[in-house]
């Protein structure tokens, strides 16, 4: 995997997906999978876009679950070919939708893999269906336990101070520890 400094690639197209991607749990291991298994079929590289620190660690102050090194060995191991990480600061947060789509078409996406939710852009005026305005965008549908909840870095989180590092560790996967 390579870590991308620049904004400027010499390949045709690529498939991104983008997120923060703290912990890179059980939920975004499958998002993150896919998204490989879609560059592996169309023979073309995979992008992770994520953020350090994670927006809700920059804007609510919560834990993170991994650092920013830690974060890129797990995502390193699921064959990811590039991923970019963008600085979430005051200078990030300035940039309007149209600027961060600007970004986007940098990496010629054929397909860009997101979650429901995903906002950017200042004051998080851009949103999906922006997105899919402008490219082919896919959300997968989010991933459960077997218990049927959704697995989310802030379940794992409050999990870990319940005490509840076994079934915390069990949502994180790849072998994580806490």
């Amino acid at each position: 995997m390579e870590r991308l400094h620049s904004q400027s690639f010499e390949w045709p197209q690529s498939i991104v997906t983008i997120g923060a991607f703290d912990g890179v749990h059980k939920g975004h291991q499958s998002v993150i999978t896919y998204a490989v298994n879609e560059s592996r079929k169309k023979g073309i590289p995979c992008l992770v876009y994520t953020f350090d620190p994670p927006p809700r660690a920059y804007f609510n102050g919560v834990k993170m679950l991994t650092t920013l090194e830690e974060k890129l060995v797990r995502i390193e191991a699921l064959g990811v070919d590039y991923i970019k990480v963008a600085n979430f600061n005051e200078e990030f947060l300035k940039q309007t939708s149209a600027q961060f789509i600007q970004t986007l078409r940098n990496f010629k996406p054929m397909e860009i893999f997101v979650g429901n939710e995903f906002r950017f852009g200042n004051g998080r005026e851009g949103n999906v269906d922006t997105l899919k305005k402008l490219f082919k965008v896919t959300t997968l549908e989010p991933v459960c336990c077997e218990e049927g909840v959704v697995i989310s870095s802030t379940r794992i989180r409050e999990l870990v101070e319940q005490g509840k590092d076994f079934e915390a560790s069990n949502l994180l996967g790849l072998h994580f520890q806490m």
